[in-house]
């Protein structure tokens, strides 16, 4: 699986070339489907290599930071299979609001109610939820 298309390098870099510090909202979220190991990625440095997001893997103590993706590309877990991209992942927060949901649950969460909690924790306003999702 390709984790990262040239749409989406296009925008992790754009993110990461960003002269002021920003909040921004996740682009991609890869896993380890044989393992807990989550990450939420949001920027690219020039190099092309390395990541920044929030990084869980799996010990209950998500953190925001750093990683290679030619690491991420070279992880064959059992059966030989690597780190996948998630192709349904929607984000709906910054970044910073999934790293508050994950440090109050101890991994990376897409709970709704979890993440409002969070965004509300850190004042920041909540998007309305589509018809289709809306209690």
């Amino acid at each position: 699986m390709i984790l990262i298309t040239d749409e989406l390098r296009a925008r992790l870099l754009a993110n990461g070339a960003a002269e002021i510090e920003t909040d921004h909202v996740p682009v991609v979220k890869l896993f380890n489907p044989t393992g807990a190991a989550t990450w939420l990625l949001s920027e690219l440095d020039a190099d092309g290599d390395t990541l920044f997001g929030l990084c869980d893997l799996g010990f209950g103590f998500p953190e925001l930071g750093s990683v290679s993706l030619a690491e991420l590309q070279a992880v064959k877990g059992p059966l030989g299979l690597g780190i996948e991209r998630d192709l349904y992942f929607r984000a709906r927060f910054p970044l910073s609001v999934y790293a508050e949901a994950a440090r109050a649950s101890g991994h990376i969460t897409e709970a709704e109610r979890l993440l409002r909690q969070a965004a509300a924790a850190l004042e920041i306003p909540t998007p309305e939820l589509p018809p289709e999702e809306a209690e």
